[in-house]
């Protein structure tokens, strides 16, 4: 009988920093592997309470959160939103989840410029959870954004920010390519002095 190898890809993706960061960012990545499992209710909502203590401009919260945990029609709904080149892996994962913003202040009606960057914020923070928490996440950009709003009912005034497939952690063998290389490949990020720069007037 074959030996299946077990492929450690927390060192694989680990980050190589320039300087010392701390640890679980550094662990942090987007994985496609999962086990199958179905996450548990208290798992999703812990990791939206960690993404809902996120700063955002005026205090505004302007994210909403949908979720469905595997296993129920809701998941199959919101797994058919997405592009079919996300398909394959994320059929595996514990949870789907759906962020939006409202674009516009509650208290005044007036446009909201920071709305996208601050649900960017809280999903930052729900990708840390979910790292601290062992599980894989993954935020997806690759759904069909009419047919989201449509079958969410969002109105104008709330937009899709994006999916974020999130679950136990599953074998990297079973992927089909080319997830299972980008699996493999090691984390790359463009040189620190390339995106930092000491302002001198």
């Amino acid at each position: 009988m074959m030996e299946v190898l077990t492929v450690n890809t927390d060192e694989i993706k680990r980050a190589q920093t320039e300087t010392e960061v701390t640890e679980v960012l550094r662990k942090r990545w987007s994985g496609r592997a999962y086990s199958g499992e179905a996450l548990t209710e208290e798992d999703v909502l812990t990791l939206i309470e960690a993404a809902h203590w996120a700063p955002s401009s005026m205090n505004e919260q302007p994210w909403k959160y949908y979720y469905a945990i595997k296993g129920t029609p809701e998941f199959e709904e919101m797994w058919a939103l997405l592009m079919d080149g996300n398909k394959p892996w994320v059929k595996d994962a514990g949870a789907l989840v759906l962020c939006t913003a409202r674009r516009t202040f509650e208290r005044n009606g007036l446009p909201n410029r920071h709305y996208m960057h601050d649900a960017g914020a809280a999903n930052a923070q729900f990708t840390i959870q979910a790292t601290e928490m062992d599980l894989n996440v993954h935020m997806l950009g690759g759904y069909h954004h009419g047919e989201t709003v449509e079958r969410f009912g969002l109105d104008e005034n709330e937009e899709p920010v994006c999916f974020l497939a999130v679950g136990a952690r599953g074998d990297v063998n079973a992927l089909e390519e080319p997830f299972k290389g980008r699996e493999l490949a090691a984390r790359k990020r463009k040189p620190l002095n390339e995106i930092a720069q000491r302002k001198v007037f």
